[in-house]
């Protein structure tokens, strides 16, 4: 049976109608979620590792006398890593290395701390320090990621953060070696078997058994996410992930099988993912439709492709590659593929989207892996506003100020006919007692 995946195409009168519904997706968390969310963190709040063991056992079937239990050992994660067989050991060492690089190169670029002084030898600068400890989110259960551990904790470690935790939820108790051997590989510091908002909680809140964290990173179910939502200001969080998503800007010249493939490649993450193809070739969009109705029996993930594609998926032709690209900064897509000859043309007209993959080579499935650039990125539109997980998302920036005796002469009469302004008196003397004219 064919995909019934929708086509569009701009010249038509009801397009704008059309392509919101294509792109509408409502973040509102069903209120039993968020109802039981906010149960399961008050309680890990109030009673701390019992909270925690019951709730896993609930939840994932594991039962143990106390919290440490969950922890993993260091040296298994190094057990992990030597059991792997040696080809996929060195992919997931190769990756790791690809994405060190990348985020120390960030690192120089923007995450080191800088001042200057004003010709009366006042001293302005920031200085750049890192978080003291981050907790990690892996998810588990139906799939495993050993690639967020590395996109995760890699740039934690780079910006010199001094502790990573990470958590992942191991239904049944079975631990997967690769997510381990990549905690390993990337320098995590230590790591536990739980998962859902009650690790959340624990990461955020701490216990008796997990130290608490000054900011959480990593994807997780809506019960994960909205935890992140609500203990937001007692830690950090990097943000909330919708579904994945996928724009492929495409000229008609990348084989259509290429395109069809990455479009897979994110409607295969589950039945919400989005994935749209812009194109001013309606020949060619034809080609990657039969690509797609060929291709996909074929899928393990067939069922989950299908249903992405038909309730989210779109095939839009555009007048022009100039009004492909007007759609995509509207979009502000999660992974934005420019599949033409000449990507360069068109990358100074993309101003949103979390990572943007140019070239018919450049598959998103390289970005989520092993290219380096992280693959935590803005999903649903906040590319507009937002930035993939990086070195910044583990430092933060202190302001540094030194006034010279010079300087404050000139600065404050400034700051206190402003503070009389705002009826600060206290605000205006304090700088008027540094004025020599004044101090007698």
């Amino acid at each position: 049976m064919n995909v019934q995946i929708r086509q569009l195409a701009t010249a038509d009168a009801d397009f704008d109608t059309s392509f919101q519904h294509v792109l509408h997706w409502s973040e509102a968390t069903d209120h039993a979620i968020e109802q039981r969310v906010t149960d399961i963190l008050g309680d890990v709040r109030t009673r701390g590792d019992a909270a925690v063991l019951e709730y896993t056992e609930r939840f994932d079937g594991l039962k143990a006398a106390s919290v440490a239990e969950f922890e993993i050992p260091r040296g298994e994660l190094q057990a992990a890593l030597a059991s792997l067989p040696p080809v996929r050991r060195q992919a997931l060492e190769a990756a790791a290395d690809r994405v060190r690089d990348y985020h120390q190169r960030q690192l120089e670029v923007t995450g080191r701390s800088w001042s200057y002084r004003d010709a009366d030898g006042t001293l302005l600068g920031q200085k750049v320090t890192p978080l003291d400890r981050v907790g990690i989110y892996v998810p588990g259960g139906k799939a495993q990621y050993p690639s967020s551990v590395l996109m995760n904790a890699i740039p934690a470690k780079v910006a010199g953060v001094g502790e990573i935790i990470m958590v992942v939820p191991t239904p049944g108790g079975e631990r997967n070696a690769m997510v381990l051997a990549a905690a390993a590989v990337a320098g995590v510091d230590r790591a536990f078997t739980l998962g859902g908002a009650q690790a959340v909680g624990a990461l955020a809140y701490g216990t008796a058994t997990v130290p608490a964290v000054d900011k959480i990173t990593g994807p997780g179910n809506a019960y994960v996410a909205s935890a992140k939502r609500r203990v937001f200001g007692k830690v950090g969080i990097d943000m909330i992930a919708g579904p994945s998503e996928i724009l492929v800007l495409a000229d008609g010249t990348t084989p259509p099988d290429w395109v069809a493939m990455d479009l897979f490649s994110q409607a295969e993450h589950d039945e919400m993912a989005q994935s749209i193809l812009l194109c001013p070739d309606a020949a060619y969009i034809a080609q990657v439709r039969e690509a797609i109705d060929r291709l996909l029996p074929a899928m393990p993930r067939h069922e989950v492709i299908r249903a992405s594609l038909e309730g989210r998926g779109a095939l839009i032709l555009t007048r022009s590659m100039e009004e492909a690209c007007e759609i995509s900064n509207r979009i502000a897509p999660e992974h934005l593929e420019v599949s033409s000859t000449d990507p360069h043309r068109w990358e100074p007209l993309l101003r949103h989207a979390g990572a943007i993959f140019l070239g018919a080579f450049t598959s998103e499935s390289l970005g989520d892996y092993c290219a380096g650039p992280n693959h935590v990125l803005p999903t649903s539109g906040t590319a507009r506003f937002s930035s993939p997980l990086g070195v910044y998302d583990f430092q933060k920036r202190s302001s540094l100020i030194e006034v010279s005796e010079a300087g404050a002469q000139k600065l404050g009469t400034i700051a206190a006919e402003l503070a009389y302004s705002e009826g600060l008196q206290a605000h205006a003397r304090a700088a008027e007692l540094r004025l020599k004219d004044l101090t007698k």
